[in-house]
Parts: C-alpha cells; structure tokens; sequence
C-alpha cells in the first residue's frame, strides 16, 4: 500500500526564521512552530500543553517566510512529514528528527511592526501566489493595500 504524509498546524514562531542556501544554490528556510493545546484533566483543571514542531521550507517560499516572518509570527503551515537520521558528533549514537517540509503557509494574527517602525500586515496574504517584489518601506503606516503584497 502506498503511504500518505500531511500535516496542518498553526502557532507562533518561536524564532527568527534562518535561511540559508545549499551547495548547489536552493534556499532553505528552518524555523519552529508553537502549537499551544488547553485541556481539561480527570480534576476538571484547565492543563496546556505546548509542542515545538520543526518546519523547513525551500526556495522562493522559503524565501518568503524569512523575508516576512519574525519570532513570535503567527502562521498556518500545511506540508509533508520528513525524518531525517544522523550520527551525532559527540559519539551519542544515532538521532533523528521530524520535521514538517511546508509546501504552503498563510501569516494569521495582527499587523506587525518591523525593526524601522513601519507597520505590515500579512494576515490576509497567501503563500500560494507568486512573488517578485518586496513591501515598499516608504508607505505611511495604516496606509498598505494587501491587494498589493507580493504574496
């Protein structure tokens, strides 16, 4: 039988994401996801839990999420699921780790501020169109048409 992998979750990021390029020229994008869960135990007690989910995202969409997504983003991320295995450096034996490779993402919440005060909003944009041009740091805040946000 032929095997599925998909995978929806939606947080903050817990980090500024990192791109960097490999060898042969593709970028890719590594960051973490917040996935908060409240609960009520067996006492009727309200419980969270938190698990942090290690996404990765390649080329122009990693592009993307690193040129627009800071700590604390909050973001929809839907991909497949990915082990990798390694030997560790310091004689630990074998690790592994999975990781969601995203193949679309949306930004949800609030606009946000970056480092120079201006104000963006990416919470209506969406990952799945293309994108050449970058948000204009020269706009009025409040004053951005997400018709016009490259993605």
């Amino acid at each position: 039988m032929r095997g599925f992998s998909k995978a929806i979750i939606t947080g903050n990021l817990t980090r500024d994401p990192e791109l960097r390029s490999t060898p042969n020229g593709a970028s890719v994008c590594s960051f973490s996801v917040a996935v908060n869960r409240t609960y009520r135990d067996t006492s009727g007690e309200n419980k969270e839990e938190v698990s942090f989910i290690d996404c990765s995202a390649w080329n122009k969409l990693g592009e993307m999420i690193a040129q627009y997504a800071k700590k604390g983003s909050g973001v929809l991320v839907s991909g497949r699921l990915s082990q990798r295995s390694w030997e560790d450096k310091n004689g630990g034996g074998k690790r592994s780790r999975v990781e969601i490779v995203v193949e679309d993402f949306n930004f949800i919440g609030n606009a946000s501020r970056d480092d120079n005060g201006s104000s963006y909003s990416p919470s209506a944009a969406n990952s799945s169109a293309d994108a050449s041009s970058d948000i204009p740091d020269d706009i009025p805040e409040g004053e951005i048409d997400l018709s016009e946000v490259p993605f």
